[in-house]
């Protein structure tokens, strides 16, 4: 059964939001989110977890939300008994991202009264709880978790109006002011922007298209409006068929290894060493790893709203309702916090594709 894409939609659907398209055209968009985050809520009866994640399920309610529409009672006390159970940070990837989007969620139905009094009272606890385990989540650089979820968790802290006066979201962004190069996509550089310009995703449910952001024709000092991504997602580093000479003076080796334990019988799927110009994204060496003559490495990605998703390696499919993954590994078991279009191996570096369960 094919996934609901609860997260591309609720993206698509801000994105036309803040360009102030017309209503007519967010109708139709408004109906399939309804659809898929009914879907997401069914799954999540049956499974215990959402059929995509907690994440795009956030996101799914906060789009919603931002739109003035209501949704069943049931879609935001699963999300109120996930948070209460710690399920967010349950998986091993994204914790502090999925609690930002969760909590702006939380905040924006907090601040429409979208909900009864009594979860009204669960909505505050739980943004209060989140804002906490966002503060212990900052690292000694200044992130909050790392630097692609720093951005979401500060738009929290400005949605909340507690920035100017929280210590630790000015150092979240010294630290994202100082490491903006390590924001390749566009999904990655779009999702920062609303928070270097003290902006969160809540803002588009109160802009006015007519007369701007304050009820004034005006724009911001720099030119710069507040924008979110239609459909941003780069394959960053991916080598060239013909590599220039100096290019080929660069070269690197990566070995690439291919687990799945418990669950084979082999120790490993796959072991062999690749050769790629320095710089290319760990995208760039499956690929060349598949026009190899050795091994017969095969692989198959999906292009979500993130950037492209590993689905399949070796012929072994990620199983979502079974909450199969292949987790990225840098040997021996440091996790690798971008995903396969973004992260550059480095020379004599080991990556493992390890089918994992979260």
């Amino acid at each position: 059964t094919e996934l609901p894409e609860t997260g591309r939609l609720a993206l698509y659907l801000l994105g036309l939001q803040a360009t102030c398209s017309p209503p007519e055209h967010l109708r139709l968009l408004v109906t399939w989110l309804k659809h898929y985050l009914n879907m997401d809520w069914i799954g999540s009866r049956h499974y215990g977890h959402p059929l995509t994640s907690y994440y795009q399920y956030s996101l799914g309610v906060l789009a919603l939300c931002t739109q003035h529409k209501r949704m069943g009672e049931e879609v935001i006390k699963r999300l109120l008994a996930a948070e209460h159970h710690d399920r967010f940070r349950q998986a091993s990837i994204g914790a502090v991202d999925t609690e930002a989007v969760a909590a702006l969620a939380f905040i924006c139905l907090e601040k429409k009264r979208m909900v009864r009094p009594r979860q009204l009272a669960e909505l505050q606890v739980a943004i209060r709880k989140i804002q906490k385990r966002m503060l212990e989540a900052q690292d000694t650089h200044g992130f909050f978790g790392n630097i692609y979820s720093t951005p979401l968790a500060m738009q929290v802290f400005i949605a909340t109006n507690t920035c100017h006066t929280e210590p630790a979201y000015d150092r979240a962004m010294t630290a994202l002011l100082k490491n903006l190069d390590a924001l390749t996509t566009a999904h990655t550089m779009a999702q920062a922007l609303p928070a270097l310009h003290s902006r969160s995703y809540l803002d588009v449910a109160s802009m006015s298209c007519q007369l701007g952001w304050r009820g004034e024709k005006e724009e911001s000092q720099d030119g710069v409006g507040f924008g979110l991504p239609i459909n941003g997602f780069l394959a960053t580093g991916t080598p060239s068929a013909k590599p220039t000479p100096e290019v080929l003076e660069n070269m690197i080796t990566v070995t690439l290894v291919v687990e799945c334990l418990p669950w084979c019988s082999l120790q490993h799927l796959y072991n062999q060493s690749v050769s790629v110009p320095a710089g290319t994204s760990l995208l760039g060496v499956l690929m060349v790893a598949t026009n190899q003559e050795t091994g017969n490495f095969t692989f198959d990605t999906e292009d979500t709203f993130n950037g492209p998703f590993l689905t399949r390696v070796m012929g072994l499919k990620a199983q979502q309702n079974h909450r199969f993954y292949w987790q990225l590994l840098s040997a021996p078991k440091t996790s690798l916090e971008m995903g396969v279009a973004e992260y550059k191996p480095k020379d004599k570096e080991t990556i493992i594709l390890r089918l994992s369960k979260w």
